[in-house]
């Protein structure tokens, strides 16, 4: 990315979000961290904050709008998720709902709403999931999480095609076993860890590789 630039992170108040505020932030750029409650870390680092935003609805993708009239976003970060559990034969399928609303459909929600204030050379980046892998499932359960990412996957990847001719190009990333309030703070690498390498992913993400699915630590991923 050039000198300065505007980017916009969903789910920026805690975790990687967080972190990746930081980075960003710390490199100069101007930092818009997007969440539905923000915190003091946050606004800390961020040049504003678009607080109240519930990214899976029509309202919540309204307000998003308004808070960002006249930007040229350089680089949108789709990072708010949640994670939940299903055990077959007790599955809850209102789980897998609304995993599916806030992990698939409210990425796709938030690009199609900013696509209008990006330019050739702006990037989107969907903070996805290994486990949302079919090729790389070898444990089975986390069935709403699973399914929820890999639809995230399908819908990147066919944003990059879409977008490829627009000078915009796309990525799938995952951030690693990350401790995080998500996994109860069980993971193997720290936010920052995380943050750095998918930064790093990021700031390698050309039109050349558009639409490819990496770990943070550089692995490209099976689908």
């Amino acid at each position: 990315m050039s000198d300065t630039n505007v980017v916009v992170i969903t789910g920026a108040n805690r975790g990687i979000g967080l972190e990746l505020a930081r980075h960003y932030a710390g490199d100069g750029h101007e930092v818009i961290g997007v969440c539905r409650q923000s915190s003091e870390e946050l606004a800390s680092v961020a040049a504003q904050v678009i607080e109240g935003v519930d990214v899976t609805t029509n309202e919540g993708i309204a307000k998003l709008k308004a808070g960002l009239v006249g930007k040229d976003i350089s680089l949108l970060i789709n990072n708010a998720g949640l994670l939940q559990d299903e055990q077959l034969g007790s599955i809850d399928f209102d789980s897998i709902r609304t995993q599916m609303e806030i992990n698939a459909y409210a990425p796709l929600r938030v690009a199609q709403a900013l696509i209008p204030l990006m330019r050739q050379g702006s990037k989107i980046a969907n903070i996805t999931s290994r486990m949302g892998s079919i090729a790389d499932n070898d444990s089975g359960g986390r069935y709403g999480y699973r399914a929820s990412k890999a639809a995230l996957n399908a819908f990147g990847k066919s944003m990059a095609m879409d977008l490829k001719p627009e000078g915009i190009a796309v990525a799938q990333l995952h951030p690693g076993y990350v401790k995080t309030r998500m996994v109860s703070f069980g993971g193997l690498i720290t936010p920052e860890e995380s943050a750095r390498g998918l930064a790093e992913r990021i700031a390698q993400l050309s039109l050349e590789n558009t639409g490819s699915f990496w770990h943070s630590n550089g692995e490209e991923l099976p689908w």
